[in-house]
């Protein structure tokens, strides 16, 4: 193990990531870089860096990328309307491919001979970080303690802290949260806990961002939101940058009650999982792009992303952001929203979210020809009957030919 002599971990702060620092230093005789990245969880993460000192790491970097994060993963992967297994935001996804860039870079810029992340071998970040770290650097060592230590549970996480004096603030806590939680500017992910019973509810009081639909205002938000080439620019005409979007729309959100969702998905590793996510701002963005699309895209672009979506959102979720495919869907999708330009008027209620009105000087929606009115000879309805009769010859004739569709 003599030829790792420098490794990059991406660094939380935790228990989990204090360990692996002290244990890679004594397991591999390594020097210990760590990154920790300010994605909007929500929390501080400059006391990170305190506790690296004490485990005794000298280069220790804190990045603030939630401007980064939301302008150029959460918002593309919304152009195309993503959605996995048709309700999951991908909160959690997103986040992995930036993570897996900066550490790569970072290594570069040290001279790191390896990565490492606390990612367990049950779930789907090992091998979101993983991948995107091989894409991007191919001959990179990656370490994954919990494929190879046997430190499987906190109990012997807090041993190995006592028995190597490693400071972790919670320690001496009597009471944890009993979910194990993942935060970014886009959502929080609960596990565990009794969350691991599919049949029991979740405790009101899990939620962080959110009040219950119930205890949600008894009169509705109405918002505008201004798009721009498929990206929102303006709230009630008021520009802002994207993380600034993401971070009003979460509050809008999260103050009607707005973004909880409780699923059973499909892990890439092969098993079934419950979670529970919190996505106030995303909830909101999905339908009001959707609206947006509707006056501006042509049918058949439109009817051909929704086709592609689901393989979309499955590159995200399984890890393959950084693959030639999804850059190709991307390609495509970026293109589409040249014209999703205009806003939207969205109404916000106890949990809902409903589109009230939508608007574009890009608009493709004929008044003159939609109109139940007099349509001043605008459509010919005679020419509907050719139409159909042409649409149903196959028809006709596989009938003709005895073959019937009951």
């Amino acid at each position: 193990m003599s030829e790792i002599n420098k490794v990059v971990l991406a660094y939380s702060g935790g228990l989990d990531t204090s360990v692996i620092v002290r244990w890679l230093q004594d397991t591999y005789g390594c020097e210990v870089v760590t990154f920790t990245a300010d994605i909007g969880q929500g929390e501080e993460v400059e006391p990170a860096r305190a506790k690296a000192e004490a485990l005794g790491v000298k280069e220790i970097y804190i990045d603030d990328l939630k401007e980064e994060y939301v302008r150029d993963y959460v918002f593309p992967m919304f152009r195309a309307n993503t959605l996995y297994e048709g309700e999951y935001l991908l909160g959690t996804s997103i986040a992995r491919p930036l993570i897996a860039k900066r550490l790569i870079e970072i290594a570069n810029a040290t001279g790191a001979d390896a990565i490492s992340h606390g990612a367990t071998g049950k779930g789907n970040d090992q091998v979101r970080f993983e991948l995107g770290a091989y894409a991007l650097k191919p001959g990179v060592k990656v370490i994954a303690p919990w494929r190879e230590w046997d430190l499987n549970s906190r109990e012997k996480l807090m041993d190995y802290c006592q028995q190597h004096n490693i400071p972790v603030d919670f320690a001496g806590q009597k009471k944890k949260s009993p979910y194990s939680m993942d935060a970014n500017l886009l959502h929080i992910s609960y596990e565990g806990g009794i969350l691991e019973d599919p049949w029991a509810e979740a405790e009101d009081d899990m939620w962080r961002w959110s009040v219950s639909p119930e205890q949600a205002p008894d009169k509705a938000t109405y918002i505008e939101l201004t798009y721009q080439s498929g990206d929102i620019v303006a709230i009630d005409g008021k520009a802002m940058s994207a993380a600034e979007v993401l971070t009003e729309l979460n509050r809008l959100g999260g103050d009607n009650g707005i973004g909880r969702l409780d699923i059973v998905e499909n892990r890439y590793v092969g098993m079934k999982s419950r979670g529970c996510y919190e996505t106030p701002g995303g909830t909101i963005m999905l339908p009001a792009h959707r609206a947006i699309e509707s006056i501006t895209l042509d049918r058949e672009v439109a009817h051909l992303k929704d086709e592609l979506m689901p393989g979309y959102a499955k590159l995200i979720y399984n890890g393959y952001w950084w693959s030639p495919e999804r850059k190709l869907l991307q390609t495509m999708i970026d293109e589409s929203q040249q014209v999703v330009n205009g806003v939207v008027r969205v109404k916000l209620y106890k949990g809902t979210v409903t589109v009230v009105g939508r608007k574009s000087d890009q608009s493709l929606f004929d008044e003159s020809i939609a109109t139940f009115e007099d349509d001043e000879g605008a459509y010919n309805q005679q020419d509907a009957e050719g139409f159909i009769k042409l649409n149903a010859l196959r028809l006709r004739i596989a009938a003709n030919k005895g073959r019937s569709m009951l």
